[in-house]
């Protein structure tokens, strides 16, 4: 492991913080506290001590608004004060509504640092920028590493590693991801992509519009805003913190596969990972590009583009292509004609069945169409729609190029070389690099053996069980703020979205995985991303996000019972030291 930057850094003066956070990739501020703890220079793997538990920080008057945002905003929903049994809890959310503009303000402004994996736009700049995030939270550890040549031959994007410990007795990892997908249509968005202008959006007087506010910076500064919150009432955190922060997650993970499976020493201590969306199984997914060339064919422009009037007594490698693509899936495009793609499918249980059931009842296709963009899904079936949704698989077609690429006008060329791209989302016990071996087999079968496979990566299917402390925390949360979470499955089970839990859930460790909070967005990987900073109805905004992400680890550390149980765990844990002192004495 290549360690581009490690830093230590001794208690510093306010002030300094301040002229600090002028520079952009530097540590932004909360509130009116900046906390900048010592930091070991010892490499990354290196644990060090735990650092005296900090004195509760008195807050300084609140700051003048800025932007004016509203804590509880429009919401018809609250949360259910009679489950919040802390005190100092109670107190952070107070400390979050104080500073509200300040948090969204932060967002803004890593929104304004691009960050996007395919071009490598803004990756360096972004990295540097979330290990100030790590800096000014106080952790002890932190770093920028260079991962080298991933498995399948590109270089990886920084991975960024921290280790806050605290002295409390649970450990997280806290998984990130910092890189956002390009801006492919530019002239959809109602505000620029990397501006983080606020917009009313009904039903909600204020969103975020931006590249990466709702997938993930919006859900991750909630999470950090609430973490520095909880660091300027109480002076600690209540749990210790691993926070591993990938610039892949949109390049199939691949720096952020070989950083862990490298590393996996840094993570040893972890009791539990926590996850940026609500489960902790994943889906499988495998990325891979074809691509059809005149040198390969032995037909064709073989060197370069040439005229497009040469068509007339040249073969075209584009429409070989095409035709190529057209044995892969059937006439409606839904269909994969592979041999052998469907043969390993492990079918849903009858709990899994049900719990989707449940989640069918009531469910308006044709509002979730135009929630999603859509005209209209594959099926009117809300159960079928559902399944497909959360249990199906696919190949898609992402994106195809080649010869004249720019909008309007003309220009005749005929290429010499396609390239198009394709996702596989797989499900147990499907295998991705089995799928990438059967489609070879295809092409080869139906004459195109000249057609080249590209493998960009390959994110495996991970199982989770939800029986587990963390994720009774997070329920117990939902609960609170009138959100209660379906009945999780008895068994592991992949139902929860797709992302790098594999890492995590078997393949380098294998702890409880989950997460969750009240945050609310969309369009993702579409124009106008947008996080909803003002809720409205039944959903929450900024405000409530972070409220939720500290009610559940407050949960999770026990630290948030009720009285009765408080007393009786205190009861019991004296009871235990008197008659342990006791058997002392009577020896």
């Amino acid at each position: 492991m290549k360690v581009l930057n490690t830093q230590t850094r001794k208690m510093k003066p306010l002030a300094n913080a301040v002229r600090s956070a002028s520079k952009l990739w530097l540590p932004l501020l909360v509130g009116s506290v900046a906390l900048v703890a010592g930091c070991s220079d010892e490499p990354a793997a290196t644990t060090t001590a735990a650092p005296a538990a900090a004195a509760p920080i008195v807050a300084a008057a609140a700051p003048a608004p800025v932007l004016g945002i509203r804590p509880q905003g429009d919401e018809e929903v609250a949360i259910d004060m009679s489950m919040i049994h802390s005190e100092e809890l109670k107190k952070i959310f107070g400390h979050i509504d104080t500073n509200l503009d300040e948090h969204v303000i932060n967002l803004q402004k890593w929104i304004q640092q691009p960050s996007i994996s395919n071009t490598g736009e803004g990756i360096q700049e972004s990295a540097e920028m979330v290990k100030g995030f790590f800096d000014q939270l106080g952790c002890q550890e932190t770093s920028v590493n260079d991962v080298g040549i991933t498995e399948w031959g590109q270089q990886g994007n920084p991975v960024v590693y921290a280790k806050c410990d605290e002295g409390a007795e649970k450990t997280l990892v806290v998984y990130w991801m910092y890189d956002t997908m390009p801006v492919t249509q530019p002239d959809l968005w109602k505000a620029p992509p990397f501006e983080g202008r606020l917009v009313e959006q009904a039903p909600y007087s204020k969103v975020m519009i931006g590249r990466g506010t709702n997938n993930s910076k919006g859900r991750e500064m909630a999470f950090w805003n609430t973490m520095m919150s909880i660091k300027a009432v109480t002076g600690k955190l209540p749990v210790n913190l691993i926070f591993v922060a990938e610039g892949d997650e949109e390049r199939m993970s691949m720096g952020y596969r070989k950083f862990v499976r490298d590393n996996p020493g840094l993570f040893a201590d972890a009791d539990a990972m926590w996850a940026l969306g609500d489960g902790g199984g994943s889906e499988g997914c495998v990325f891979v590009e074809l691509i059809t060339s005149g040198s390969s064919w032995g037909r064709g422009p073989n060197y370069s583009d040439i005229h497009g009037g040469n068509k007339r007594s040249v073969d075209a490698p584009a429409w070989r292509h095409i035709k190529m693509l057209s044995t892969l899936v059937d006439e409606t495009g839904n269909k994969v004609m592979i041999d052998g793609f469907y043969d390993d499918i492990e079918p849903l249980t009858e709990q899994e069945l049900a719990l989707l059931k449940t989640d069918a009842e009531g469910r308006d296709l044709a509002v979730a169409a135009r929630n999603l963009g859509v005209e209209r899904f594959i099926t009117d079936d809300p159960l079928e729609q559902l399944t497909m949704a959360r249990y199906g698989t696919s190949m898609n077609l992402d994106g195809i190029w080649g010869g004249n690429m720019f909008a309007g006008g003309s220009g005749a060329i005929l290429p010499n070389r396609i390239v198009s791209k394709h996702n596989f989302r797989y499900i147990p016990n499907m295998n991705g690099m089995d799928i990438v071996a059967k489609l070879r087999a295809h092409l080869d079968k139906h004459g195109y053996q000249d057609v080249e496979i590209n493998v960009v990566g390959d994110v495996p299917w991970a199982k989770m069980s939800y029986d587990n402390d963390l994720a009774r925390s997070v329920d117990k949360m939902y609960t609170a703020f009138g959100k209660p979470a379906p009945a999780p499955v008895e068994h592991e089970s992949i139902l929860g979205g797709y992302w790098p839990a594999y890492l995590f859930a078997g393949d380098v460790m294998n702890i409880p995985i989950a997460g969750g909070n009240v945050s609310s967005g969309g369009n993702s990987h579409a124009a106008n991303e947008f996080f909803v900073i003002e809720g409205a109805g039944k959903t929450y905004g900024m405000a409530g996000a972070e409220k939720s992400i500290a009610t559940a680890l407050y949960n999770y550390a026990g630290l948030n019972e009720e009285p009765a149980a408080v007393a009786s765990t205190v009861a019991s844990t004296v009871a235990t030291s008197n008659a342990a002192t006791l058997s002392v004495a009577a020896e």
